[in-house]
């Protein structure tokens, strides 16, 4: 499995021969909304046809979830929110949120300035959280949680320190945002002029790397490459860490 799809190392079958959900390395378990029938019609002894169907329904499970995981943030407190999803959905939602925000405390005069102590507090929280009794999965999902977030508000503080009076503004147009579509549950990611819609594959519960501003700088870059179909040629020493930023990028894409 996990050589076709990246972050499904098994698949769950039930009695019946039907798959209905998935498993990653780290043993994260998500159930499809639909189960797919191995055995239906000319699936029966043709891997490749019911995989297709996994593929499908892989993403048609993770844009379901990241809807109903939005309207769950929105009534639910944020550290008992963190356990209800899978990893890879509360990193997204968490961005979206992080995202309109932003854009919101921008439109208001001073926005930003209360907004970085809301930042600050929900950092606060999930440190809290860290130190207490948690599962390693859960484990997991924060420590990635907290590389987003610490880099989500050092982005406003920067806003901050350069007086950003307008969304249009160069500062935070480039930076790394989600935009959610309810309508046709629709996620696209956009850096500078680049719009790349998220690609809703399955990555499992996986870590992530410190955001730094080279980071930022090589995502501006690949982005771009990606919305004009080109490819992209980190350079640099052995060992800086070109093809994790690269792997990185992909896992904020969900490609």
């Amino acid at each position: 499995m996990d050589k076709c799809f990246e972050g499904i190392s098994r698949v769950k079958f039930s009695d019946k021969d039907e798959v209905y959900g998935m498993l990653s390395a780290e043993g994260e378990d998500v159930d499809f909304i639909t189960k797919i029938d191995v055995n239906a019609g000319d699936k029966k002894g043709n891997v490749e046809k019911w995989m297709l169907e996994i593929e499908t329904i892989m993403r048609k499970t993770l844009r379901q979830l990241c809807s109903e995981s939005l309207k769950d943030y929105a009534k639910t407190k944020r550290t008992t929110w963190v356990g209800n999803w899978p990893g890879q959905i509360i990193l997204a939602v968490d961005q979206i949120d992080w995202t309109s925000g932003v854009e919101n405390s921008i439109k208001k005069n001073g926005g930003l300035q209360n907004y970085i102590q809301i930042l600050n507090d929900q950092i606060e929280e999930i440190v809290q959280l860290v130190r207490g009794d948690l599962s390693a999965g859960i484990r997991i999902t924060l420590k990635a949680m907290v590389v987003i977030d610490v880099h989500a508000r050092d982005v406003v503080q920067e806003l901050i320190n350069k007086n950003i009076q307008s969304t249009n503004d160069f500062e935070w147009a480039s930076q790394l945002r989600y935009y959610w579509t309810e309508k046709t549950l629709d996620l696209d990611v956009s850096m500078v002029t680049a719009t790349i819609p998220y690609g809703w594959e399955y990555l499992g519960n996986s870590l992530r790397l410190v955001i730094t501003p080279l980071t930022d700088r090589c995502y501006r870059t690949l982005m771009g490459a990606k919305q004009l179909n080109y490819g992209g040629a980190p350079e640099g020493p052995a060992g800086t860490g070109k093809t994790e930023s690269v792997k990185d990028l992909a896992k904020a894409l969900a490609v």
